[in-house]
Order: structure tokens, then C-alpha cells, then sequence
């Protein structure tokens, strides 16, 4: 008889150590034109109103490889999502949408009134994610992305009301 190995979780997770730091930073540059350096992340994460969620596939082995992240800072009852990523070959699988309502959920639990981000209007994945999830448009910023050719395109302001 074949002993099949259990399925590996998916857990929610903080930022560890600087392998967690560099993994973000990797995972971050192939999911966007200008990626943050370690330095920026670092810097970031030393800020006490931003919260970083990390997404993990734990193993039987043990293993916690990080597969995304969200980004987020609160400051007095309104927040920004500074950044969402998942790793390239993980993208498809739900985990931009699972964590988005992690942070949520917390969210509500911390009474925070208003959730704000930014979207390129060039990447409907994103748009759509952020559409389900109930955020509508409050904003537009007008050349404020440029892709790797130098083409600009329209920031989306979103805006969910939470309270």
C-alpha cells in the first residue's frame, strides 16, 4: 500500500529574518516594472504602522517557502495597500485574493474605516481581484506607472469602506 504524503498548508506568517526580506524583494521585482530593493523593504518593515502578511507553503518536511506578500500601513483608522505580489509560478492558484482578505479581516477587527490603493489600469488580474473584493474607483492619476519601454499608463485609486 502507497502512504501518500498530506498536502502541504497554507499558512499566514510574518516576516522572519533577512531570507524572508530577500525573498519579498525577488518576488516584488518579477511582479512589478520597478522593483523594491531589500533596503526598501527593510525600511518599510521598521515602520510600526506598516504590517507585511506573509503567505507560506509549509511542507511535511518543514520547509515555509514564501509565496506572496501584502503590504499595508494604518495610520488612524485609514489605510493604504502599499504593495500585493505572488510569485510567478504561484500566480492563478487564489493567494493574491486569500491574502487580501486576511488583511481584511484583520482590518475590520482593528476598526479601520477606509482601505486606499493604487492599480495600474493595465492589469485587469489586479482590477478584477480588487473589483470582487468591493473597492471602486475614487481616483485617477494620469501617467504615474511606466513600464520597462517607458510607456506611462493611469493609476486607479480604490477606496473600500470597511465601517
Amino acid at each position: 500500500m502507497i502512504e501518500l504524503l498530506p498536502r502541504p498548508r497554507i499558512l499566514f506568517d510574518q516576516v522572519r529574518d533577512a531570507s524572508d526580506i530577500e525573498a519579498l524583494a525577488a518576488i516584488h521585482a518579477e511582479s512589478f516594472g520597478r522593483g523594491w530593493s531589500v533596503d526598501e523593504f527593510e525600511s518599510l518593515l521598521a515602520d510600526d504602522m506598516v504590517q507585511c502578511i506573509v503567505l507560506r507553503r509549509e511542507s511535511v518536511f518543514g520547509w515555509r517557502r514564501v509565496l506572496g506578500f501584502v503590504m499595508a500601513r494604518n495610520v488612524a483608522g485609514e489605510a493604504e495597500i502599499l504593495t500585493v505580489a505572488v510569485s510567478q509560478l504561484r500566480r492563478g492558484r487564489g493567494y493574491g485574493r486569500r491574502l487580501m482578505e486576511e488583511l481584511l479581516r484583520r482590518y475590520y477587527a482593528e476598526r479601520v474605516a477606509d482601505i486606499f490603493l493604487e492599480v495600474d489600469e493595465q492589469n485587469p488580474p489586479a482590477l478584477a481581484l480588487y473589483r470582487r473584493l468591493g473597492f471602486v474607483e475614487v481616483g485617477r492619476r494620469k501617467g504615474y506607472y511606466r513600464d520597462a519601454e517607458g510607456r506611462q499608463s493611469t493609476a486607479l485609486v480604490l477606496r473600500l469602506q470597511l465601517h
